[in-house]
């Protein structure tokens, strides 16, 4: 890591000292005004120049209540404290050499300037300011000596001065530098602790999960979002007790501080919510707090349903490799008859019928081992209308009602679809087989149409029949995999037909008849959609 840069150390130079910095300097300038002014002046001893200390007592007294006021401005600190240090050097050798008697004490009171300044300015900065005083203070030894024709004090006295100066100097910064540093270092200790404080906050808040603190008086201290939800406006803390807004949960609660057996069946906290499972821990050892977990079922169902479901599609893969084989034998056999010279013509037509089913379960095969393996659809332009009708065509045939009926609606006009004909086939034959189904009233017969349309740029087709439709409680869960309401069926059907439209960018929904039956709507991009985006 580079260095940090000297903007960097100007902003981390405490205010705080350098305002008590100023307040010391208005002491020494009160102090050496003191001894030009006051009754004292007549005790320390005649002084060399009066007027000189006079002007320089006056002079210091304005510059460090200046610099005293500037001293709130960030923007200037290390210009002060480096320009009132070297004030500080110049009025105490001036008045060193206009007060000889207090010459010792005002070199004395400079140290503390020296080592000050040192500590609050970067280290060459700091080392410049006790070179200055040294100097300083050579050159009024030197000046005396001249003016008076003998030294004013010894030189030990000087040098040892020189010598304090540089080493107060050194010290000084290294003091502050560390000070900072800690001060720095503390600070960013400070703000990861609050970082990670609001992070924990925001994930307990955020979690699936509701989260409950409750004391041993069953108040609710904390609960984040998904408890609030399960509990309603009575799950946010300092709301009424647990006793209050949930008294199963708090019963649960209770058993488990009692060391009971706690019951693990699924309750539902507030009316309109998801069921869950409970679960407590305590919060600390020796804490009268306890964490209530409280897991959303439904999220777990949804887990196991995906376990089952990739288990499901492994099991699928398997099965239909195994389907094809009988299937091949089947159509290889379907050939070898056609070829044969003792079948009439009605048989050639039920061998065709077999061919084309053999087909049909072929791409039914191939279909389910693409969303095993979640391959992508081959996309292909198509006209909607003619696919339909040819769809419709093959169906009749295989009819086992003859009452049934299953009629084709298309508009004169082509209808493009970008969708993949394998998917399309196997998406409507799932929906007219259920249309089939449970599209009839009683022992009346099925009346089932697909209509094909256009809105803007997509195509749609409708699946309708016109049965008792679907109750409004099982809409929602029409498309979820495993759902159905027939003894003999397995919910999958509708589930693969959503996922086939899902590969091939198309939807697939339920719209409401008013005037009674059921219509699924299947929507697919126009040959131009992606193109166009």
């Amino acid at each position: 890591m580079s260095p940090p840069s000297l903007i960097e150390r100007l902003e981390s130079i405490p205010r705080r000292e350098l305002y008590f910095f100023s307040l010391y300097r208005v002491l020494e300038a009160g102090i050496m005004a003191a001894l030009v002014f006051s009754p004292v002046a007549t005790v320390i001893g005649d002084p060399r120049s009066a007027a000189m200390g006079g002007a320089v007592a006056v002079a210091y007294m304005v510059a460090a209540v200046a610099l005293l006021l500037l001293g709130r401005n960030e923007r200037w600190l290390v210009p002060l404290v480096f320009g009132g240090a070297c004030i500080d050097i110049l009025a105490a050798t001036l008045a060193t050499h206009a007060l000889p008697p207090v010459a010792a004490g005002i070199a004395m009171m400079l140290l503390f300037n020296v080592a000050a300044a040192a500590m609050l300015l970067p280290l060459r900065y700091g080392m410049t300011v006790a070179c200055l005083a040294s100097v300083a203070l050579v050159l009024e030894y030197l000046w005396s000596a001249l003016a008076d024709g003998q030294p004013p004090r010894s030189l030990a006295e000087l040098t040892m001065f020189v010598t304090s100066y540089l080493a107060l100097a050194w010290l000084g910064n290294q003091i502050g530098h560390r000070a900072r540093s800690s001060q720095r270092l503390a600070e960013q200790r400070t703000a990861e602790v609050a970082n990670l404080v609001e992070i924990n906050e925001l994930i307990i808040r955020r979690m699936r999960t509701g989260v409950l603190v409750v004391d041993a008086d069953n108040r609710i201290t904390l609960a984040n979002e998904a408890a609030s939800l399960l509990l309603g406006d009575g799950g946010e803390a300092g709301a009424a007790g647990l006793n209050h807004v949930a008294p199963e949960l708090a019963r649960r609660l209770q058993r488990w501080r009692g060391g009971w057996q706690v019951d693990d069946t699924p309750l539902q906290l507030f009316p309109d919510q998801p069921e869950v499972q409970p679960r407590f821990a305590r919060l600390l050892a020796d804490s009268d707090l306890t964490l209530v977990f409280l897991d959303d079922t439904t999220v777990v169902s949804r887990r196991a349903e995906s376990l089952t479901l990739a288990a499901l599609g492994r099991f699928s893969a398997s099965l239909a490799h195994e389907i094809r084989n009988p299937l091949a034998a089947i159509n290889y056999a379907v050939q070898l008859l056609e070829e044969s010279r003792n079948v009439d013509d009605a048989d050639r037509r039920l061998l065709q019928i077999i061919h084309q089913q053999c087909l049909r379960t072929n791409g039914i095969v191939e279909s389910v081992l693409g969303l095993a393996r979640r391959e992508r659809a081959n996309p292909e332009n198509l006209d909607l209308g003619g696919f339909v009708r040819r769809f419709v065509d093959d169906y009749r045939q295989t009819l086992s009602i003859e009452t049934d009926s299953l009629e084709a609606i298309v508009p004169a006009q082509p209808v493009q679809a970008l969708v993949d004909p394998r998917h399309l086939q196997q998406i409507l034959t799932a929906l007219v087989h259920n249309a089939l189904k449970y599209g009839r009233i009683m022992d009346e017969p099925s009346r089932v149409r697909l209509r094909v349309f256009q809105d803007g740029r997509n195509a749609f087709v409708d699946v309708l029949d016109r049965g008792p439709g679907i109750p409004e409680g099982v809409v929602a869960q029409l498309f979820r995999p495993f759902f159905t309401t027939s003894e003999h069926g397995t919910g999958l059907g509708l589930y693969i037909a959503r996922e086939l439209s899902r590969a091939n960018q198309a939807t697939l929904d339920y719209v409401p008849v008013p005037g009674g039956g059921a219509c699924f709507r299947v929507g697919l991009p126009g040959p131009n959609t992606i193109l166009s985006l």
